[in-house]
């Protein structure tokens, strides 16, 4: 099993860290794309109860199945990650149904990623604001981030569903899902 390893941290500037990542030798691989996931559980969130993640994934015209397990935080987060292309997302999403599960939250965001040929950085602008992944060994990450100009205290190690949960704490909304449309009211 793949392990992945990563951290967050917010961004205000987008064009800022842009500059930043070219001046520590960073090339953009995907410009910016539209990214909608779906995560799906069984009756009574089996999954989300084991601390485990299936998803569902639409990245531009491609499709991705992942599954996440086994989370482990500490300055950084750390799962083993399965994944795999799908042909037809929409098949996908009627087979994951078949066989019981359901979409248990949805999440969109528009993503670009830059390498530096060791690890990825993912620049995420999503409905409760702009984030940065740095994912590749935990050396390389710190080194990048001290290159970004990110502190481990800057360091986010939770996912986006409970970015989403703590965003809803503090602003009242009633959103279901972390889309654009869903969070404007």
């Amino acid at each position: 099993m793949a392990q992945e390893i990563e951290i967050k941290f917010r961004v205000e500037d987008l064009r800022a860290l842009a500059r930043k990542l070219r001046a520590a030798g960073f090339r953009m691989t995907t410009r910016r794309t539209h990214e909608m996931n779906t995560l799906y559980d069984l009756p009574g969130g089996v999954l989300r109860n084991r601390k485990e993640l299936l998803r569902l994934r639409q990245y531009g015209s491609e499709w991705t199945l992942t599954h996440k397990s086994g989370k482990k935080t500490g300055r950084h987060s750390s799962r083993e990650e399965l994944e795999t292309s799908v042909e037809d997302g929409k098949q996908m999403d009627l087979i994951l149904r078949a066989l019981g599960y359901a979409p248990s939250f949805r999440y969109e965001k528009f993503r670009a990623e830059w390498t530096d040929g060791k690890g990825q950085v993912v620049v995420d602008e999503t409905p409760i604001g702009n984030f940065c992944e740095i994912e590749g060994m935990p050396r390389w990450i710190d080194a990048t981030a001290k290159k970004l100009g990110v502190s481990e205290a800057d360091y986010i190690t939770t996912n986006y569903a409970g970015l989403f949960a703590e965003w809803k704490g503090r602003s009242n909304s009633h959103a279901e899902e972390m889309t654009f449309a869903a969070t404007k009211n």
